[in-house]
This record gives structure tokens, sequence and C-alpha cells, in this order.
């Protein structure tokens, strides 16, 4: 039984461990997108979701305590450059993981862990989908349609008859 036992060890050493999350988060800041396992990518989440937390304020304390986790200074200068300025304003929830099947070797389930902001087709679909409505106000508008759609009609035979005479 797994009682109290919140992390997943991935099935690794603790060193072993904290290589894996700190190349997998390194990888997942400087490409935006990487394709690991479930398992992987939901330990990867918790993981890198504080440090873009804490990115979003720029000081110097900021910077090295992400830095002990990444170990990498391009990622560090990516987080704080060009992450941290898009993901503002977004109060957590910074990653999606989208299931993509299973690995061929072993059947290994597959997931894709993405920076939710750096999506470019999801931003887009969303911006269509962007406006909101509620049955009320559907109603109100299927209502307003009929009304002209009406009245239409008269108005055109009104026009037809008036050159006929």
């Amino acid at each position: 039984m797994r009682h109290n036992k919140a992390i997943n060890h991935l099935g690794r050493k603790s060193g072993h461990r904290k290589a894996l999350l700190s190349n997998m988060a390194t990888s997942l800041i400087l490409h935006k997108r990487i394709t690991t396992t479930v398992a992987k990518a939901k330990a990867l989440k918790s993981y890198v979701e504080p440090l873009i937390t804490k990115s979003k304020e720029d000081t110097t304390h900021n910077r090295r305590v992400v830095f002990s986790y990444l170990k990498n200074k391009e990622a560090v200068s990516e987080l704080f450059r060009t992450i941290a300025p898009k993901v503002a304003d977004r109060p957590g929830g910074y990653t999606r993981v989208l299931h993509v099947g299973f690995r061929k070797g072993d059947a290994a389930e597959m997931a894709l862990i993405e920076l939710v902001d750096f999506n470019e087709a999801a931003l887009a679909s969303a911006q269509k989908s962007a406006k909101k409505t509620t049955r009320r106000s559907r109603a109100k508008k299927a209502e307003a349609a009929e009304a002209p759609a009406v009245e239409a009609p008269a108005a055109e035979s009104a026009a037809a008859e008036t050159p006929a005479e």
C-alpha cells in the first residue's frame, strides 16, 4: 500500500530522479513542448510550475533559486525573459498534459506536455470561440432574427409592388 506517499519516485534513486526532472524541465522551457511518459509528465508538471511562478518576479534571489533546480543558464534566461512575461497574468496552470497513445516498444502510455501560452493552434481556436453566449441571450437573438426575417419579405413585396404601379 502507498499511504501518504505523494511523490512518484519513477523507479529511480533521488539523485537520478532530480537529474531527470531537471533535464526534462530544461527541455520543456527551451522547446516549449516535449513528449514523454504520462508518469514523468505528471511529475514534471509539479516540478516546473513552481519554477515558473518564481520567474514572475525577476530578482537575483529567484534567479539563483531557479538555477539551483535547472542547472542551465540558457534555460533560466529563457524562463525569465520569454516565458515569465507571457504568464504574468495567469494565476497558475502553466502546463498542459495531453495523452497521445502508447509507445510501440513497451506499450507505455505517452503524453505531450507543453506550456499553455506557447501553443499557437490552441490560442487561435480560443480567440475564435472567445464570444460567450448564454441561453437567455440566444433566445433574444433568435427572436430578433425572426422579426426582421418576417418584416423583410413584406418590405421586398412592397418594393416589388412600387415599380409595378
